[in-house]
C-alpha cells in the first residue's frame, strides 16, 4: 500500500485542515481575547502613537529615495517584445505587461472591454511577525519604500516580498525576518491564507497572507518597530501612513468562532449560497493577447496610455532606495487617471452593524467574481455618463451629508506596481434596505470570517475590513444611524 505524503513546501498551507489521529495541533484557546487586547491597546510598549510620525520621519532622514521619470524604451533591462509588443524584462522574471481581452455575460447584460495587464505568476508573501510585550501582542511593522507610494515610505508588513525578491533573482540583500515565515519551527501560525491582488491591474495575482507569532527572542532593526493592533488601528485613520499589504494582512485577523454571523440578516449559510449563485450567473472569460493588440490604447513616447485619456496609463521610473534588498533599479508601473472612491454603505438591521457588498467582476480575477465593496470606482472615468448609465450608488456616496461619514481616509494601492494610485476610503451611514441583484447586506462578522478563505473577498474590501476594526459602527441611537468616528 502506497502512502501519498505532502511536501513539504505545500504543509504551511495546510492549516485549515484537521490534524490526523495521534497528533494534536498546536491550538490557542485564548487567542482572540489576546487579539481582542492588542486592538484595545491604544499605546504600545516600545513607542506611542503620538512619537509615530516624529519615528518614521526619521526613518525616512536615515534613507536616500530618489525617483526619475522615464521613457519605457529607456527602461534598463526591460524592453518592448517586437512580435507581441509585451513588455518585460530580460532575466524573463519579475512580471510582464501584456494586454487583456475581456467578456462578461449575467445573462441581463453583456460587456466587452481591452485593457493592458500585469502577469506575474509568482505567489509572494505578505506577513506580519507577532509577540507579546507586557501581555499584550504588537505586530512588528517596516518603515518601507515604495517607488509608487505618493510620500515613498509608508508602513508595511514585518515582510512584504516577491518570490523573485526572496530567492534573489535581483542578486540582492536577504529578506529580512523571512525566516519566520518559511521556518515554521520559529513561529506559530496564527493566520494562513491566499488573498488575490487587484483584479483590475493583475491577471491572477495571489499572495499569501500570513501573521505568525515568534516562539523566541526577535532581533531588533532600526527600520521596524512594534506596534499593537490598536496603534494600527489609530494609523489608519491617516493618509497615505499604513500600505496596502499592511491592510490585507490585517484583515485576515481571526474573528472569534461562532459570534461572526450573530445577528445577521442572513444566516452564514445563506451568505455563501448567494455568493456561489452569483459566481455560477457571471459568464467571464479573460483571455490574454498582445499588448499591441489593444483597441484604444496607444504606445506613446513616455506611456501606454488610453486614447481618451481615461483609466491608467502604463509608465516608465528609475528609482533610487538606499535601504531596499536592491538599491537602484528601473521598472514600469501603471498610473491611475484620477483618484478612486472605495466606500461600504452601512445600516443598523435589527440593532446590528451591516454593510452592503458587492459581487464584482474583474477581469483578473481566478474565479468570476469576488466580494468588494458598495462602491469601488474612479469617478473621472464615468464623468460623461449619466442617470442609469452611472455606477449604481456612486453618487450616494459622493454627496454623502458629512455627519453620516462614519470612516474617511486616503489610501495608496500596492506601491510597488501602481503609481500615486490613492483612493478615498469610506464608511457611510445610509437608510436604504435594498439589495440589487448582485448586492448583499452583511455584518462585518461574516465578511471577516469569509477573509479566512481564499478569493472570496477583493483587496479592496479587506482594506476596508481592516478600517472598520479601528472605529465604531454603533449607531447613535436605537436603530439610528448618522455621526461620525472620525
Amino acid at each position: 500500500m502506497t502512502t501519498l505524503t505532502a511536501p513539504p513546501e505545500l504543509l504551511p498551507l495546510m492549516t485549515d485542515l484537521p490534524a490526523p489521529p495521534g497528533l494534536k495541533p498546536r491550538t490557542d484557546p485564548d487567542l482572540a481575547v489576546r487579539l481582542a487586547r492588542s486592538a484595545a491597546a491604544r499605546s504600545g510598549a516600545h513607542l506611542a502613537t503620538g512619537d509615530f510620525a516624529g519615528w518614521l520621519d526619521g526613518r525616512r532622514e536615515a534613507h536616500s529615495f530618489r525617483i526619475e521619470r522615464v521613457a519605457l524604451d529607456r527602461l534598463d533591462g526591460w524592453s518592448f517584445d517586437p512580435l507581441t509588443g509585451n513588455l518585460g524584462h530580460r532575466s524573463g522574471r519579475f512580471f510582464t505587461v501584456e494586454g487583456l481581452h475581456v467578456t462578461t455575460d449575467d445573462h441581463a447584460r453583456r460587456e466587452e472591454w481591452y485593457q493592458p495587464i500585469i502577469k506575474q505568476p509568482e505567489v509572494g508573501i505578505l506577513g506580519i511577525l507577532v509577540k507579546e510585550f507586557d501581555g499584550v501582542l504588537h505586530c512588528l511593522m517596516q518603515a518601507k519604500m515604495e517607488p509608487g507610494n505618493p510620500n515613498l515610505l509608508q508602513l508595511s508588513p514585518t515582510v512584504q516580498a516577491t518570490r523573485s525578491n526572496y530567492t534573489k533573482v535581483h542578486q540582492g540583500a536577504d529578506v529580512k525576518y523571512l525566516e519566520y515565515f518559511t521556518d515554521l519551527g520559529r513561529s506559530r501560525v496564527v493566520a494562513d491564507v491566499l488573498q488575490s491582488e487587484h483584479g483590475s491591474w493583475f491577471y491572477h495575482k495571489s499572495n499569501r497572507n500570513m501573521i505568525v507569532e515568534a516562539v523566541d527572542e526577535v532581533p531588533e532593526h532600526p527600520d521596524f518597530v512594534w506596534l499593537t493592533l490598536g496603534q494600527i488601528g489609530e494609523l489608519l485613520l491617516r493618509d497615505n501612513v499604513v500600505n496596502m499589504d499592511s491592510r490585507t494582512v490585517l484583515a485576515c485577523v481571526p474573528v472569534e468562532s461562532g459570534a461572526a454571523g450573530t445577528g445577521g440578516l442572513h444566516t452564514d449559510t445563506e451568505v455563501r449560497s448567494w455568493f456561489t449563485a452569483e459566481r455560477s450567473r457571471h459568464d467571464v472569460v479573460a483571455e490574454r493577447v498582445p499588448l499591441a493588440s489593444l483597441p484604444d490604447w496607444i504606445r506613446g513616447e513616455s506611456a501606454v496610455s488610453h486614447r481618451e485619456g481615461r483609466y491608467f496609463d502604463v509608465v516608465g521610473l528609475k528609482v533610487h532606495a538606499g535601504n531596499r534588498e536592491v538599491t537602484s533599479w528601473s521598472q514600469p508601473l501603471f498610473e491611475p487617471v484620477g483618484r478612486g472612491v472605495t466606500a461600504f454603505l452601512a445600516r443598523h438591521i435589527g440593532g446590528v452593524p451591516h454593510v452592503l457588498v458587492h459581487a464584482r467582476v474583474e477581469g483578473g480575477f481566478l474565479d468570476t467574481v469576488e466580494l468588494g465593496p458598495t462602491v469601488q470606482y474612479t469617478p473621472g472615468n464615468y464623468a460623461h455618463l449619466h442617470g442609469d448609465d452611472r455606477p449604481r450608488f456612486l453618487d450616494a456616496v459622493l454627496a454623502a451629508d458629512p455627519g453620516r461619514i462614519r470612516y474617511e481616509a486616503v489610501h495608496s494601492e500596492e506601491g510597488g506596481r501602481f503609481l500615486n494610485a490613492e483612493a478615498r476610503y469610506m464608511v457611510v451611514d445610509t437608510d436604504l434596505t435594498e439589495e440589487p441583484p448582485g448586492y448583499l447586506w452583511v455584518t462585518p462578522g461574516q465578511l471577516s470570517t469569509l477573509v479566512q478563505h481564499s478569493h472570496y473577498v477583493n483587496v479592496q474590501a479587506r482594506t476596508l475590513i481592516a478600517c472598520l476594526h479601528a472605529i465604531s459602527l454603533d449607531p447613535v441611537g436605537p436603530e439610528q444611524t448618522g455621526g461620525s468616528s472620525r
